[in-house]
């Protein structure tokens, strides 16, 4: 981004249907937008995204009030804080597998703040278990953590939360590249 540049996050919600993120794309383009990075997903029907674009300054106002006449989709912008610095922390993957139950998420992430560990991504979703008809629960987490975190402290906990909900828990630390 140039001197002059702003980042943009744009949250977009709609009713699912081919071409949306062609003229989501196509709205940013013609503003001089540049798609930067997004998340984005088709989830009961729905299709939800995250996107941040960087834009000139002088074509920040045009495009949002752009994005804000796309039919059938509803567009929240916010600006986007100042960029860190590379973070020096820890970088965790947590894997978890198990019967579905109310409060897996919750509980996990209870502990994950307990021991100040951020959730960078989180995705989930359910499965049928193989050779009956019960549901499987799964989620993939990518976790930052400071320098001096405690893992032993955070596995441990996270094993005895495993063994209360009867879900199989994977903590390992990664490679920051």
């Amino acid at each position: 981004m140039t001197v002059s540049s702003v980042s943009l996050i744009l949250t977009v919600i709609g009713d699912d249907r081919p071409g949306l993120v062609g003229e989501l794309s196509a709205v940013i383009s013609a503003h001089q937008g540049n798609w930067l990075e997004s998340s984005m997903a088709q989830l009961a029907g729905k299709f939800a995204g995250i996107v941040e674009v960087g834009v000139d300054a002088a074509q920040a106002d045009a495009l949002r009030n752009a994005l804000s006449q796309l039919r059938g989709l509803k567009v929240a912008v916010e600006s986007a804080a100042p960029q860190k610095s590379a973070l020096t922390g820890r970088r965790l993957k947590l894997a978890l597998v198990g019967h579905d139950r109310i409060g897996i998420v919750r509980e996990v992430s209870m502990v994950l703040a307990n021991h100040a560990v951020n959730v960078e991504s989180l995705a989930t979703h359910t499965s049928s278990a193989p050779m009956s008809a019960a549901v499987l629960f799964h989620a993939v987490a990518e976790l930052t953590a400071a320098p001096e975190l405690d893992v032993g402290a955070l596995t441990g906990e996270l094993e005895r939360i495993s063994n209360d909900l009867m879900v199989d828990i994977t903590l390992d630390e990664t490679i920051r590249a």
